[in-house]
């Protein structure tokens, strides 16, 4: 039993000995380059809405957004909003629209939340602005088109972020609800 006991010692002590450590620097990740989201608190969760054909003018989308970034939104400058239209009926030819500069939401203009220290504003835009920044007749419009809203939050040190250069995690998820779209779906 001795023997053994020290067999298996030898043995751990060979084995401990032979492994080549290699000594890792932790990662500074106060340090990696870091951007940030445009969350939407209220409503939740984030989904589309809709586009009353009878009344495109009393139409509107309206939620709660908070900055989110690093240094408790001192970097935001600018939520920035544009908006495109898809013709999605056939019937009355093809009166889509590529993106037009909706809206900048100015960091002035959103307030220091007392709970989360982010800055919030709430957002509106109406039926009726986006129809004529797209330059839209009522006649444009049916019901299954769709209006599309998407922003882009931009820093003062001149980085944007968006859906194109945002991960899922963030643009998917349920904590950050963050999908840099709105879409109005025109109904009846």
């Amino acid at each position: 039993m001795k023997n053994s006991i020290k067999f298996l010692l030898f043995f751990a002590v060979l084995a401990f000995a032979s492994c080549e450590t290699e000594i890792v620097e932790r990662f500074d990740e106060f340090n990696f380059e870091q951007g940030g989201y445009m969350r939407q608190v209220t409503p939740f969760p984030v989904g589309n809405f809709t586009i009353s054909k009878a009344n495109v003018a009393g139409t509107k989308i309206e939620f709660l957004a908070e900055a989110v970034t690093q240094d408790a939104g001192a970097l935001f400058a600018s939520y920035d909003l544009v908006v495109r239209f898809v013709d999605r009926t056939a019937a009355n030819g093809n009166s889509s629209k590529t993106d037009v500069a909706l809206k900048s939401i100015p960091a002035s203009a959103y307030a220091k939340d007392p709970t989360t220290g982010y800055p919030r504003a709430t957002i509106t835009i109406t039926g009726k602005e986006m129809q004529d920044k797209l330059g839209l007749t009522d006649a444009d419009i049916s019901e299954t088109d769709r209006f599309e809203v998407r922003g882009t939050m931009k820093l003062t040190n001149g980085k944007a972020y968006n859906a194109a250069n945002t991960g899922v995690n963030i643009t998917g998820g349920a904590f950050y609800s963050s999908p840099f779209l709105h879409v109005g779906v025109v109904g009846k």
